[in-house]
């Protein structure tokens, strides 16, 4: 049996975990909040944005613009995965890589190229010694802005347009809850028109365009593509606050019970000890 040292080392050990682990809970509920603030603002300029792309969409054919036209052939693909800096945050990095190896061995037979670019250290570590990767975009995770989304944006957007890919998809945890982050696959490259319609009222198409039709395609198309970066930069956000946050609660919640029955187990050891020494004391009156 542990003497009451072991035990109360062993308390004070559990004591200042679960200062700890409460302490990140309520730091990654600060941030989750601001994270939702966020992603809901984005939602609803999503929103917005989807009703006039499905406008322009509807009067447009592929070969108007680059990023429309899919290729006869798809044979080189990219897959950006967002993950995650840092850890402590349950299974939320490793659902999201366990389905992209499964994705990977799936269609490996399917296409003679799949590379990967990471934002987030935790799926580049994985990564980096299995599969081709492209590029890791570092420290974009931990506080999403605009012009890293833009940044990562122009390099797809070339990379499509010069014919090094034939498809790019989106690797990200999808935010549901604080409780629930679901790993989902998105294909951005090519843009199909018809995800724009999708729940769109029928809209006529003859439009007269100003500015041109052209030169607003240049312009809007990749600013399209740019905001889904964003958008699953904030999802990949948010996601991992409510990870972090739920996973502290389990652990200050571990620990706490922990701390129960150490000191339970601690009084136990406490009280045989008592208990030996009176013994010894009666044992010695009596043999005097």
């Amino acid at each position: 049996m542990p003497s009451i040292k072991e035990y109360d080392n062993k308390l004070k050990s559990l004591k200042n975990t679960s200062k700890l682990t409460k302490t990140m809970k309520m730091v990654s509920a600060s941030k989750l909040r601001r994270a939702q603030d966020l992603q809901r603002e984005s939602s609803e300029y999503a929103a917005l944005c989807n009703k006039f792309i499905a406008r322009l969409a509807a009067s447009v054919e592929s070969a108007d613009h680059p990023l429309l036209q899919a290729r006869e052939e798809t044979d080189k693909v990219l897959l950006l995965v967002y993950t995650s800096d840092k850890g402590l945050c349950a299974g939320f990095n490793n659902n999201l890589i366990r389905m992209v190896e499964r994705w990977i061995t799936r269609h490996r037979s399917t296409y003679d190229q799949i590379d990967l670019s990471f934002c987030g250290r935790r799926g580049f570590n994985h990564f980096r010694s299995r599969e081709s990767v492209c590029k890791n975009y570092e420290d974009v995770t931990k506080a999403p802005n605009f012009a890293d989304a833009s940044r990562i944006n122009d390099d797809i957007c070339r990379a499509y347009m010069d014919g090094e890919y034939d498809a790019v998809y989106l690797v990200y945890n999808e935010f549901k809850s604080a409780l629930s982050q679901t790993p989902s696959i998105q294909k951005i490259l090519p843009i199909e028109s018809r995800e724009f319609m999708q729940g769109a009222d029928p809209i006529p198409n003859d439009y007269i365009f100003e500015p041109g039709k052209q030169e607003l395609l240049n312009h809007m198309l990749p600013k399209t593509i740019g905001f889904k970066v964003f958008y699953a930069l904030l999802e990949n956000s948010a996601g991992e606050h409510g990870a972090r946050m739920t996973a502290m609660d389990n652990a200050t919640s571990n620990a706490s019970n922990l701390i129960d029955k150490y000191t339970l187990l601690r009084n136990r050891a406490r009280q045989a000890a008592i208990t030996t020494e009176l013994t010894e004391i009666v044992a010695g009156a009596e043999a005097l």
